[in-house]
């Protein structure tokens, strides 16, 4: 694949779950996407950043998998690196990869390995990917190969609403969120938009463990809108913003939950 004068968005985590659905998404909308993903794709397999390269492809769309785990400084940089050299540019940085706790566990009990699994992988990964993005994305605005760029932080309803059977992944959330904002306020001098999406409960893999207790929550009325949402709903919040549409609310946080976020007496 040669370099591309079509806008590139980079989606981490977008092999599976609401990742996948937004990579759809800004492929149908006209994007070369970028489909990072850690795991190496095995025969058959459909959560992985090749498969969903191949149903872009199939669509009509382009599509460019490549492997690595934000984890690690080294991968990290290997990934941007790739990126830049074959396809030239990058108009929007979608961080959404992401892991619950490895098991969920009471605070009075949790043990550190999975504190430093998911804060390595939801809040470090994230956090300085974003710095070697955005520094790329400014020089690509400044010399006008770029019009834009645009970066989007994948939070969750968990980072204000705790659960104490979780606390690394409700804290990593919430420093998440506090990343998205500080970001906001550093690019803002270079009119470069950041959003942060807050999903609630989507139905993927990650909440499928957990379904009979969202099943109830659902039904007895916790989120207004009383279904599960999807990962299509997600990835609508980001077309929006990778069309323009919120470019003057950098900094801004949006729910997509169900309105789980409103307080009701």
């Amino acid at each position: 694949m040669s370099k591309t004068t079509k806008r590139v968005a980079l989606v981490t985590g977008g092999g599976r779950g609401i990742g996948r659905g937004i990579s759809l998404r800004l492929a149908a909308d006209g994007f070369l996407v970028v489909v990072n993903s850690v795991s190496a794709a095995k025969a058959g397999a459909e959560n992985s950043g090749a498969a969903v390269c191949a149903e872009i492809s199939r669509a009509g769309g382009e599509a460019l998998a490549i492997r690595a785990d934000i984890s690690q400084a080294a991968q990290r940089a290997k990934l941007l690196a790739q990126v830049r050299d074959r396809l030239g540019r990058l108009d929007l940085l979608v961080n959404n990869a992401g892991v619950t706790s490895l098991e969920r566990t009471d605070i009075m009990e949790a043990g550190e390995e999975s504190f430093d699994h998911v804060m390595n992988i939801n809040l470090k990964g994230p956090y300085f990917l974003t710095q070697l993005a955005a520094k790329w994305m400014i020089e690509l605005q400044q010399a006008g190969k770029i019009s834009k760029g645009r970066i989007c932080f994948i939070t969750s309803v968990s980072a204000y609403a705790g659960s104490r059977g979780r606390g690394d992944y409700c804290i990593s959330k919430a420093g998440l969120s506090m990343a998205a904002a500080l970001w906001a306020e550093r690019l803002g001098e270079f009119d470069m938009p950041v959003l942060e999406i807050r999903p609630g409960v989507i139905a993927t893999d990650m909440t499928a463990g957990a379904k009979a207790k969202y099943d109830a929550m659902i039904e007895a009325g916790v989120f207004p809108q009383r279904r599960w949402g999807k990962p299509e709903d997600v990835a609508a919040v980001v077309a929006a913003f990778a069309r323009g549409d919120l470019d003057y609310s950098t900094g801004v946080a949006v729910d997509a939950s169900g309105g789980f976020q409103l307080r009701r007496l």
